[in-house]
């Protein structure tokens, strides 16, 4: 018999034995693209933008943010430490990074913002900020749209489940009091978002306590490891 023959007829044959073909393609695992904002900058911009899309509300473009209240570090500071941290190690478990900002001396409103994570082709956007209140308060939250608002309400379950990840992750990993989540309607950043969208309050930069702690290189592991862990888990 022809070998080229009988190959086919083997062929043939183990089709119809296993119902399938000798060789079948590997399924390909999806990659994830998270953006990553590191919240305010090195200076605020008091000029006001539409909170929405439509929206008659105007805000700041960009918010001056707290400081810390021994360490002195600007909030703006502490959220690109922990971005960029947070950048390395979602590469690492094999992510696309989308950065918002990179370096403190840049001029971005949250609406733009919003917009460069839509247009980046990023699946989420995590959105990094700290606290600020009286002295004594502490602790973490997490921010999303709710059902009601105006402008992402099809984007409150998901964005709820990303934020819900994350809260419990982030706690479990540093050890802070979890004050649980909000929903918010107000914030520009994330009323101009497509994607699904989580703003975590990492601490409180006015408690002395976790102002400090939010410096140390272990805890910025551990804040890092809790946002990765929550984003584990939203994809699961």
């Amino acid at each position: 018999m022809n070998k080229k023959i009988l190959a086919a007829f083997l062929c043939v044959c183990m089709v119809v034995v296993t119902g399938s073909f000798p060789v079948s393609a590997a399924k390909t695992k999806k990659t994830y693209k998270i953006a990553i904002d590191a919240g305010h900058q090195g200076k605020g911009n008091s000029k006001t933008e539409p909170i929405g899309p439509g929206a008659k509300m105007r805000k700041p473009k960009v918010a001056y943010g707290t400081q810390g209240v021994k360490t002195k570090v600007p909030e703006s500071k502490l959220t690109l430490q922990i971005a960029l941290k947070l950048e390395k190690e979602l590469k690492k478990r094999g992510y696309d990074v989308y950065m918002i900002r990179r370096k403190q001396n840049v001029n971005i409103s949250n609406k733009q913002r919003a917009i460069r994570a839509n247009k980046s082709g990023a699946d989420i956007c995590i959105r990094l900020h700290a606290d600020a209140a009286s002295a004594n308060v502490r602790g973490v939250s997490v921010l999303y749209p709710s059902q009601q608002n105006p402008y992402v309400a099809k984007l409150s379950k998901k964005s709820k489940k990303l934020s819900k990840n994350i809260l419990d992750s982030y706690c479990k990993s540093t050890k802070f009091k979890k004050r649980g989540l909000s929903k918010r309607d107000d914030l520009t950043g994330t009323n101009w978002s497509k994607i699904p969208v989580a703003l975590i309050e990492m601490g409180f930069m006015t408690n002395k306590t976790e102002d400090k702690q939010m410096q140390k290189k272990q805890t910025q592991k551990k804040m890092v490891d809790g946002i990765a862990n929550g984003i584990d888990q939203y994809f699961k």
